[in-house]
């Protein structure tokens, strides 16, 4: 799969275009959010072009290659795999699952602690229930609400937004509201009760600890009900892993996307946004090249479009709140990460789950570099999908919340520091994992890590957050008013919209559907009908359609480490 050609240079025109023109739409990144606004753009008749300034699809659901392994760099579980829902809806006017096997687990994470007690959190409520009550029978009660209340979630519809609700009709608005009313308040209740208060009730310390982690590590904040919502979903398929895994996803959307027309310029770096008399025409490229269109969309990192493409002249009470109040305080990005994978000559240890979070204790966890919650996320990736091993190989993938100012300070100040830092990543990671099976570090091949400063250098998003703002945080009400009331826009600059993680808060299908929000909004300022029908599919998927993957930078002894700088 090759570089797609971004097409010739879009010269100014009159807004509009000529006479029975269809009108030009220009988006910046081919992230999801911005792939998915391509998408839509063109099946609403709209003439899109979208310009990436790195060379692949996905923004950070991506992916890199190294000695044959392929490190799946994002899902961990995508909401959405289950048909007949709405998130599955979206996925499948997006192409993004055509012709993909969904791998399903029967369990959503395990989590151990230092003494190598472990809970085991099972999809299915009444194996989880008897599981809990074997563990702590005397937190009974509380286990066996937790368990009730998974059940009425597994038996409600997962409710997904597919317009926003300015351009929903009373009547949409009165079906939405009907559909919400018969769980209303349990969904109150679990979103007015904090997972840590929650947790803290049990008498059993594992219990107290583990609850947190199941989101693989404590999201801090977060109230019960996204907890109950995705282990839902993942009792009903809803949340599985699709075939190709992050950047296989990523390049579904990419092949609907030049499929219906749209056209992705790559290696193609957008510097400023152009405007005249108080309107976005076009963009100029890091080269010079300038480009015209009647509409601009912003799918990238808010504070990068507000500060350099708009060079800091527009913004909205709502955007200063979020990219200038809110940006820097504690809890409302979600965090950054570490990420090392270790590629493994041989199987995996057998009878492990394909997702274990370890609990440190502070004393081990101050040995692993700029570790915030002293625990440590150890995937199976070989288990989740074919290809991202060589056969007779395997994969893991280790994963630990971080800050990111220490990791950049230092990439930027000391090289050599920096890499000696990832160098302790690389020798704790083999250090523990000898510990838990005796033997498995003489059979690692490599090590690959990945810091918040690999991923903002990479991407572009601020302070390396993969996911951006955290939901039940003091962004995401500013968030949701920023598309429910000011559409997304900035008062002042017409003929330009933002989309994306950093408007539409994070996760795969808010990004996707965000995307979709945006091109509603401009076909309903054009009068124009918004149009999304399911794709046709593209056949079996298989791992050429990755195409050929780019090798980050490598330096020193692979067998140490392989690090992205």
């Amino acid at each position: 799969m090759g570089v797609r050609d971004g097409g010739p240079r879009w010269e100014a025109r009159p807004p509009g275009g000529p006479p029975g023109g269809p009108p030009r739409v220009i988006i910046i990144g081919a992230g999801m959010s911005g792939l998915a606004a391509g998408c839509y753009a063109q099946m609403s008749g709209l003439e899109s072009r979208i310009f990436e300034k790195h060379v692949l699809p996905g923004g950070c659901c991506t992916a890199w290659a190294r000695q044959g392994y392929l490190f799946d760099y994002c899902i961990d579980w995508l909401i959405g795999t289950a048909p007949g829902t709405g998130a599955n809806e979206v996925w499948r006017e997006l192409g993004a699952l055509d012709g993909k096997r969904i791998t399903l687990f029967d369990q959503f994470n395990r989590v151990v602690t230092e003494d190598g007690r472990s809970v085991t959190f099972y999809n299915d409520p009444d194996r989880l229930q008897k599981h809990l009550l074997e563990l702590s029978p005397g937190d009974a009660r509380l286990i066996r609400a937790f368990c009730r209340d998974l059940r009425r979630f597994a038996e409600l519809d997962p409710h997904w937004e597919l317009k926003p609700p300015p351009l929903k009709s009373p009547a949409e608005k009165a079906r939405t509201l009907l559909a919400i009313l018969p769980a209303f308040r349990l969904y109150w209740r679990t979103a007015a009760t904090p997972m840590r208060r929650f947790a803290d009730r049990f008498e059993d310390p594992l219990l107290r600890r583990a609850f947190p982690n199941v989101f693989l590590q404590e999201l801090t904040g977060f109230p019960l009900l996204p907890f109950l919502f995705t282990m839902s979903c993942a009792s009903n398929g809803n949340a599985g892993f699709p075939e190709g895994g992050s950047l296989g996803l990523a390049r579904s959307v990419e092949e609907r996307y030049t499929g219906l027309g749209g056209h992705i310029g790559y290696r193609a770096r957008v510097e400023r946004i152009l405007v005249e008399d108080g309107r976005a025409v076009g963009v100029r490229l890091r080269d010079g090249q300038e480009h015209f269109a009647d509409h601009v969309i912003a799918a990238c990192d808010g504070p990068t479009v507000l500060d350099r493409l708009l060079e800091g002249r527009w913004s909205s009470p709502r955007t200063e709140r979020l990219y200038k109040e809110l940006l820097d305080r504690p809890d409302n990005l979600y965090p950054a990460v570490v990420s090392a994978f270790v590629g493994i000559d041989g199987p995996l240890p057998a009878g492990e789950p394909h997702s274990t979070t370890y609990l440190l204790g502070p004393e081990r966890g101050a040995a692993l570099p700029g570790s915030l919650q002293h625990s440590l996320v150890v995937q199976r990736r070989s288990d989740y999908a074919d290809g991202f091993a060589p056969a007779g190989k395997s994969v893991l993938h280790c994963t630990y919340f971080t800050d990111h100012r220490s990791w950049q300070e230092l990439r930027k100040a000391d090289r050599r520091a920096y890499r000696r830092r990832k160098q302790e990543v690389v020798d704790f990671l083999r250090g523990f994992l000898a510990e838990r099976h005796p033997g498995l570090e003489k059979r690692i091949e490599l090590v690959d890590v990945a810091t918040p400063a690999t991923t903002e250098r990479y991407t572009g998003n601020t302070y390396g957050s993969i996911l951006a703002w955290k939901a039940f945080s003091e962004a995401d009400d500013v968030s949701t008013a920023l598309v429910d009331r000011d559409r997304m826009r900035l008062p002042g600059l017409s003929g330009f919209s933002m989309a994306g993680q950093w408007t539409g808060m994070g996760g795969l299908i808010r990004a996707a559907t965000s995307g979709r929000y945006a091109v509603q909004f401009l076909c309903d300022e054009l009068g124009r009908e918004f149009r999304a029908w399911p794709s046709e599919g593209a056949g079996p998927w298989h791992p050429g359609k990755l195409g050929r993957l780019p090798r980050l930078e490598q330096r020193g002894d692979t067998r140490k480490a392989a690090v992205a700088e």
